[in-house]
């Protein structure tokens, strides 16, 4: 009965005098053509009224998640096919809204990469915890952008909050700031502008009123195995990639704390918490240390890996991250929120305020955060949002169960591989990352195109030390022993089939 009174209720606004919808249905009628201007609002009206649009969404998206676990990773060459369904001129009138969504579940659906599966390995990307897809659902119907606090004060706090949590998961110093962006790149290169203006300030120069032309020179150290976000924002901050003091490196990818070259106060030290095809981590206590005594700047590209400081079994992986200036990472990828969500920290508040300054009449600035100062966007969506509830869902000993499974999947992938022949382990298997190699680079190339071509699984490949790899990135919190033991079974037939 008392769903019947809702809906009769709802039924009652809808035939309201009051409701605009009902007088913009009204003009419809009218033959003048001034009125026509109205019928794509009155169809939103309408749209926003009838919650069945909204209902039928929910319903299809959760069928996607009910069968996500047992499909195949990669869509089949039927699908892959049937997107020609979308090749079509720019529409001239207006589309019904339920046969939008029914061509996207029909021929979109299939045609998408189950990330949110067991069995994807792919480009260190995560799954995504249940409680932020549920959130990020709700957040999409508030639409927030959290700008400003007067923007989004549901934002503004959550950022705030946040904040406070990350600091302490990752143990921070107290006066760490956070921003929050699309992704690791975003936050590289934010961490890097903070850098920036920090030592130029120091040196008398302010990058923002008299720019980069004689300016002094900043120095960039880092290894050799810098990932390339890292590039792209040196890149991108005016210091040119053939100006990088490169550093090497050993078997595993992590810097060599006795081939540093003389740090200074003009020096911006880039190190990896994290890399992207060993998984391993750079001696960031010994080389924070030299740089601190130096007045370098130290950052951090923590983009999968800084989420090692939150297990109590791996958290000796990033000893020494608090001595650094400045960090980045991804929500998206070890912790499993939705994308996109990345973080930039940044022990120097004034440094990446300053970096990424915003000025105008119309703004309205506040006591409480306005979140435009740490990024260098204004309009974003809050993001945060399904942050704070993947955080608040999982807790601290969730987040340490979670990100501990990943890495002992990681260390189970590496070893039942190990002992099939033909296949080899070329790293130490720290954290979530497995490098895989056969006996020739054709061979091992062959195996990874079978081995994707079968669909059980998805690993993509990279170069380590000159030689062509398969990249297996465990990321989701669904990957069991199971979908270990099938995968690891899908390599072998795969490599049987590359032989022939």
């Amino acid at each position: 009965m008392k769903a019947k009174k809702t809906n009769n209720l709802k039924l009652q606004r809808m035939k309201s005098t009051n409701n605009p919808a009902n007088g913009l249905l009204a003009s419809q009628k009218d033959s003048n053509p001034d009125n026509r201007a109205n019928s794509i609002q009155t169809k939103m009206y309408a749209d926003v009224q009838d919650s069945s649009l909204f209902q039928a969404a929910q319903h299809l998206g959760h069928e996607y998640l009910e069968n996500i676990f047992d499909r195949n990773v990669f869509p089949s060459e039927k699908a892959l096919f049937d997107l020609k369904e979308f090749d079509e001129v720019m529409p001239t009138a207006s589309s019904d809204a339920n046969t939008i969504l029914n061509l996207l579940s029909t021929y979109g659906a299939p045609a998408t990469v189950a990330t949110l599966g067991g069995r994807y390995f792919g480009f260190v990307s995560g799954g995504a915890v249940p409680a932020g897809l549920a959130v990020k659902s709700l957040a999409t119907f508030w639409d927030q952008a959290p700008a400003m606090h007067v923007l989004s004060p549901i934002g503004s706090k959550l950022e705030s909050v946040v904040e406070t949590w990350l600091r302490d998961l990752f143990r921070l110093p107290e006066k760490t700031v956070a921003g929050f962006v699309s992704g690791t790149s975003s936050a590289n290169f934010c961490g890097l502008a903070a850098a920036r203006f920090r030592l130029l300030s120091n040196l008398g120069w302010n990058i923002n009123e008299k720019g980069l032309h004689s300016a002094p020179k900043l120095r960039i150290v880092t290894g050799a195995h810098a990932h390339s976000t890292v590039l792209k924002a040196i890149s991108l901050l005016g210091f040119g990639t053939e100006n990088i003091e490169w550093v090497a490196v050993d078997d595993q990818g992590r810097i060599l704390s006795e081939a540093l070259p003389e740090l200074d106060a003009k020096t911006i030290v880039i190190l990896q918490a994290g890399n992207v095809n060993s998984g391993s981590f750079d001696n960031f206590n010994d080389i924070c240390k030299k740089a601190n005594r130096a007045n370098a700047w130290v950052h951090i590209d923590g983009a999968f890996g800084l989420w090692a400081a939150a297990v109590d079994k791996l958290n000796h992986l990033t000893k020494g991250i608090a001595l650094a200036d400045s960090w980045a990472v991804d929500g998206h990828k070890t912790l499993n929120t939705p994308y996109d969500s990345g973080i930039v920290l940044c022990a120097d508040e004034e440094a990446i305020r300053s970096a990424l300054h915003m000025a105008g009449s119309y703004i309205v600035s506040s006591d409480q955060r306005d979140g435009m100062f740490y990024t260098p966007e204004m309009s974003r969506r809050a993001r945060v949002i399904e942050l704070w509830a993947t955080l608040k869902y999982l807790g601290k000993e969730g987040i340490d169960e979670m990100i501990y499974e990943m890495h002992q999947r990681a260390v189970q992938f590496a070893e039942e591989l190990s002992k099939i022949d033909g296949f080899t382990i070329l790293n130490d298997v720290v954290f979530n990352q497995v490098l895989v190699q056969c006996d020739t680079d054709a061979l091992t190339l062959k195996t990874m195109q079978y081995v994707q071509r079968l669909r059980d699984c998805w690993a993509g490949g990279s170069v380590w030390n000159n030689r062509k790899v398969i990249r297996v990135s465990v990321c989701s919190w669904a990957t069991t022993a199971e979908d270990i033991r099938r995968s690891v079974k899908s390599f072998q037939k795969a490599l049987l089939l590359a032989q022939k």
